[in-house]
C-alpha cells in the first residue's frame, strides 16, 4: 500500500487548529505539500528540484497566522505531482496505466487532457513526471488512503463550522507561477501582465458577491494588483464545497510566486516576512466582515 510504504516518517496531511475556533473560516492549503516520498522519486524521471515546479511552495507558511486568528488551517505534506485533491477524484488519464480505468473515471475532464488529473502526468511546461506506466492499483491506493480521507477532514472542517457559527467560508490558498501573461485579459481586469493576487468564486456561484469583493478591496487598498476568476476562477475545491446558499461560502486565492519566491531556487525572497505580514493582516479584515455578507440569501428570480 502506497500510504505505508510512502508515509512512513509524515503524516500525508494534518490540520493545525487553534484551542478553540473563534471564527467561522477554514483555512486549505492542498498543494503547498513538500514532501516526496522516495519510491515516487525513483518512479519519476525528473530530479527532486524539477518535480517541484508544480508545487505551490510556502502557501502553508504565508497563512499560516489563520491559526492564531482562531481559524483552522488543513495542510497537505504529500506533493501535488503525487496526488491532486484539487481534482475530482478520479480524473484519470488511461494512457497513465497498465491497466484500464474504472468505468466511472472522468478520462475525458480538461484537466486530464492537460496532463493535471487527479494523478497528475506533468509539472510546470509539459515535463512528464513518471519514466513508464504506473500500476492502476497505485492510483486507486493514494485516492483510498489518502485523497478520500483528506476530503472527509475538509468537509467535516466545514461542517462542524457552520453547525458552531451559522455558516463557513472556506478559504483555499495557491500560488500561481510568474510566467503567464494575462495582457489579453487585461481590458476586463485592468491589469497587463501578472497579477499579484486572483481571487476566484466559480463567476460567483462558490460565495457571496460582497466576500469576493471584500477581499479584492482589501488587497487593492494593500497596494496590490488583483484579478477576478481569470484565469483561476477556483478549481474542485472551490466548486464542490461553496454552497451559498446553504451557508457555505468558497473563496480561492492565488498568490504571485514572484512575491516571494526566487522560482529557481525556490528559496524564500527578502520579501517573504514582509509579505506574511500583509496576509496576515487581511486574513484578520477578512474574517471580521460582519455576518449579514455570509447569511444573504440568493435572491429568487421574478
Amino acid at each position: 500500500m502506497s500510504l505505508q510504504r510512502d508515509f512512513q516518517t509524515i503524516t500525508p496531511f494534518e490540520v493545525c487548529a487553534p484551542a478553540q475556533q473563534r471564527i467561522p473560516f477554514v483555512f486549505n492549503s492542498p498543494h503547498s505539500g513538500n514532501y516526496y516520498p522516495p519510491a515516487f522519486l525513483q518512479q519519476s524521471r525528473l530530479s527532486p528540484h524539477d518535480i517541484r515546479q508544480s508545487e505551490d511552495c510556502y502557501v502553508d507558511e504565508l497563512f499560516a497566522m489563520a491559526v492564531p486568528l482562531g481559524a483552522p488551517l488543513l495542510r497537505a505534506h504529500f506533493p501535488r505531482a503525487y496526488l491532486d485533491v484539487n481534482r475530482e477524484p478520479y480524473e484519470l488519464d488511461p494512457k497513465m496505466f497498465n491497466e484500464p480505468v474504472p468505468s466511472y473515471a472522468n478520462i475525458r475532464s480538461t484537466r486530464v487532457a492537460g496532463g493535471l488529473g487527479t494523478i497528475a502526468k506533468i509539472v510546470g511546461e509539459g515535463q512528464d513526471i513518471y519514466k513508464s506506466r504506473l500500476p492502476l492499483c497505485e492510483a486507486l491506493d493514494r485516492i483510498e488512503t489518502i485523497y478520500k480521507p483528506y476530503h472527509h477532514v475538509l468537509g467535516q472542517l466545514l461542517s462542524d463550522t457552520r453547525a458552531q457559527f451559522g455558516y463557513a467560508v472556506l478559504v483555499d490558498c495557491h500560488s500561481m507561477p510568474s510566467g503567464m501573461d494575462l495582457a489579453d485579459n487585461a481590458g476586463q481586469n485592468g491589469i497587463a501582465g501578472r497579477p499579484d493576487f486572483i481571487i476566484g468564486d466559480r463567476f460567483g456561484r462558490s460565495c457571496s458577491d460582497a466576500l469576493s469583493w471584500a477581499a479584492i478591496e482589501l488587497l487593492q487598498n494593500m497596494g496590490y494588483n488583483v484579478a477576478h476568476n481569470k484565469p483561476y476562477a477556483g478549481g474542485y475545491i472551490t466548486e464542490h464545497y461553496g454552497r451559498p446558499h446553504r451557508d457555505l461560502h468558497a473563496l480561492q486565492i492565488e498568490v504571485n510566486r514572484a512575491l516571494y519566491v526566487d522560482e529557481n531556487s525556490l528559496e524564500h525572497l527578502p520579501s517573504f516576512a514582509g509579505l506574511c505580514r500583509d496576509l496576515t493582516q487581511f486574513m484578520a479584515d477578512l474574517t471580521a466582515l460582519p455576518d449579514y455578507v455570509f447569511l444573504q440569501k440568493p435572491q429568487a428570480a421574478e
